[in-house]
């Protein structure tokens, strides 16, 4: 009788498992037909489009020590700054090396690293975020069998 209720409990499962990938093929299916998406106030902008906005928000300059009566340096790599090498001032007057700080802004802080004034509207880094989350099932077969055989070793080993 335990093998039958056992039996059950994995078709249950199965089901709900089949029936769930069911409607979500469906309902991609249909905003791919339709062109609808969840949110269509909310655009999603690429690395390309994310840098662009912070070199027009915060523009890439040349160091010269003719500005500068000390040696500064780039707060996030910790290395001085060499003549011509490419700079961002920020509007908070902190400076950092171009590359140094694309990075940061790219890792999901839209402020300062010193002092965490805002260096990106929020709209834009929420935008590129949702990029970056962005999960898509792309229809592989390997998937959902990796999936199922991932729910049937959970429900098979929840019984012992």
């Amino acid at each position: 009788m335990s093998a039958v209720s056992e039996f059950l409990s994995h078709l249950k499962t199965l089901s709900i498992v089949f029936f769930t990938l069911l409607l979500l093929e469906i309902i991609i299916l249909i905003r791919s037909v339709t062109g609808l998406s969840s949110k269509p106030d909310k655009r999603q902008i690429s690395t390309t489009q994310y840098l662009k906005v912070i070199e027009e928000k915060n523009p890439t300059t040349r160091y010269t020590r003719r500005l500068t009566a000390e040696a500064a340096e780039c707060r996030v790599c910790l290395s001085e700054f060499e003549e011509g090498e490419k700079i961002r001032d920020l509007q908070c007057k902190h400076t950092f090396h171009k590359d140094c700080l694309d990075r940061w802004l790219q890792q999901g802080w839209a402020t300062c690293p010193l002092c965490r004034t805002k260096v990106l509207p929020d709209d834009v880094v929420d935008n590129y975020h949702r990029m970056q989350n962005q999960v898509e099932y792309d229809g592989s077969d390997e998937e959902v069998i990796f999936l199922l055989s991932a729910l049937h070793g959970y429900s098979s080993h929840r019984f012992f």
